[in-house]
């Protein structure tokens, strides 16, 4: 892929993506927070939560970021300061976003296979403090991220864009850094989903079969189980959820591994024919798609956020014709 054809295909893909994904991450908030899509208190938390950390996404890393960097390359928020605090509310913001997806995951775990724990754990007041704590841990984990850069130039005494500086390379402090952060995010998210999922269905499918034969043994044929409907239900929504993580964060575990294994650079450069930068930019892609795609999966999956979003989508138009009767 040529540096020029790269550059229009960002030029392109992330206007899009801000353009779905702020508003959808949006209506997500306004409509889980009115509390009337039949999911309990607890489940609510956590995807109102995703829903304001993808937001956060979409607002840093897409639009201040990527599309502030393609089409406004040269405006304030390139000075140094400014362009370093970037980077760190970026970091924060996806890492706060995929350890969340954890957390509702392990909360979904707690729900379905561990009864007796059950109780104490998905509440509200659990939620609310896993919640702060995920976004407080993210908060000072990257904010070390501020110090790494200089800039690149000095004009009329103000410093413009960020350049890492040589210590980061060579100091074994930066480099343990760094190794943390790539584990932390994406490595340890995509295995602990991973291995939750597969626990969960495992207890999913050894309940259901135990359920299927008293049933059975009861009534003496099989018939419609509400309760194994409405578990369904509920599986349904987290293997969407952490299913769709899997797979769009798969690419950038791919790179991670690949420039470790292959012991290339990281950081290397604009020469966009390289295969390492190539998975690297798609592997971006497809992480703040992840941002975006939730929306959807809620559309898809839950049929009273169907009712609640008609019923917003209904609202203005009823107002406006309201307003040229």
């Amino acid at each position: 892929m040529h540096g020029s054809s790269k550059g229009l295909v960002f030029a392109i893909y992330y206007p899009i993506l801000a353009t779905i994904g702020v508003p959808a991450n949006l209506a997500v908030i306004v409509i889980l927070a009115r509390g009337k899509c039949g999911l309990s208190r607890c489940i609510t938390y956590y995807l109102v939560s995703m829903a304001v950390t993808d937001l956060l996404v979409m607002t840093i890393a897409v639009i201040l970021n990527r599309i502030a960097g393609i089409y406004f390359a040269d405006s304030f928020l390139s000075i140094t300061p400014l362009c370093s605090l970037r980077v760190c509310l970026n970091y924060t913001a996806i890492d706060s976003s995929v350890w969340l997806t954890v957390a509702f995951t392990f909360d979904r775990f707690m729900a379905i296979c561990c009864q007796k724990l059950k109780i104490n754990y998905c509440t509200e007041r659990t939620a609310a403090r896993v919640i702060g704590t995920v976004c407080i841990l993210s908060c000072v984990k990257n904010a070390f991220w501020y110090f790494i850069y200089k800039p690149f130039y000095i004009i009329n005494n103000i410093p413009w864009f960020c350049r890492i500086k040589v210590i980061f390379y060579t100091s074994p402090a930066w480099a343990a850094y760094e190794w943390i952060h790539r584990i932390v995010t994406p490595c340890l998210p995509f295995i602990l989903i991973l291995l939750l999922n597969i626990l969960t269905v495992r207890h999913i499918l050894a309940a259901n079969k135990v359920r299927r034969r008293l049933r059975v043994h009861i009534n003496g044929e099989t018939q419609n189980d509400p309760e194994m409907e409405k578990r369904r239900n509920s599986i349904v929504l987290l293997f969407a959820i952490s299913g769709s993580f899997i797979l769009l964060y798969l690419t950038l575990l791919i790179h991670f591994l690949y420039v470790r294994i292959a012991k290339v650079n990281y950081f290397s450069g604009s020469n966009f024919s390289e295969s390492n930068v190539i998975l690297e930019e798609i592997g971006y892609m497809f992480q703040f798609l992840s941002s975006c795609i939730n929306p959807f999966i809620y559309a898809g999956t839950q049929s009273q956020f169907r009712v609640e979003l008609k019923k917003g989508v209904k609202y203005p138009i009823s107002l406006i014709v309201k307003l040229f009767k």
